[in-house]
């Protein structure tokens, strides 16, 4: 009697995470919200007939350099990442957000490498960017 043969079925991971075409188009979007922010600031200075160096110094870190990592943090996504479907969490725990400080490092990496940081992301199960890497986060559909 022949015995039967047994092929094993692939483990298949549940979770979807987006390519590199959707998280340039995240990053676009985050583009033009920096840029729609950036306009409606310096329209709300103009009102005024002076603007202290500090509050436009504060308005321009924030959004060059606090938008992503607040976003991130507090709500899981940016607004490009949520018009896309798209979340930032933990890579350990995909239920639960990064912390300010690794997002802000995420964000900091993704700024410095550029486009480059997405090199990785076709080469991973999880398509890591090597902001991800680096702090240990994933980027997930909703």
């Amino acid at each position: 009697m022949e015995e039967p043969v047994v092929i094993p079925i692939p483990e298949v991971d549940p979770i979807k995470y987006p390519g590199v075409s959707e998280r340039i188009k995240a990053m676009v979007m985050d583009s033009m919200v920096i840029v729609f922010m950036i306009i409606s600031v310096s329209y709300l200075f103009a009102q005024f007939d002076e603007v202290s160096a500090t509050v436009r110094t504060a308005a321009l870190v924030f959004i060059f350099g606090l938008y992503d990592p607040f976003m991130t943090s507090a709500f899981g996504a940016t607004l490009g990442h949520r018009s896309m479907g798209n979340r930032v969490s933990k890579g350990s725990d995909h239920g639960e957000r990064i912390s300010f400080p690794l997002a802000l490092v995420r964000y900091v990496i993704k700024a410095l490498l550029g486009w480059l940081s997405l090199l990785t992301v076709g080469s991973n199960k999880h398509k890591l960017a090597i902001h991800d890497i680096a702090v240990g986060s994933v980027v997930l559909y909703t």
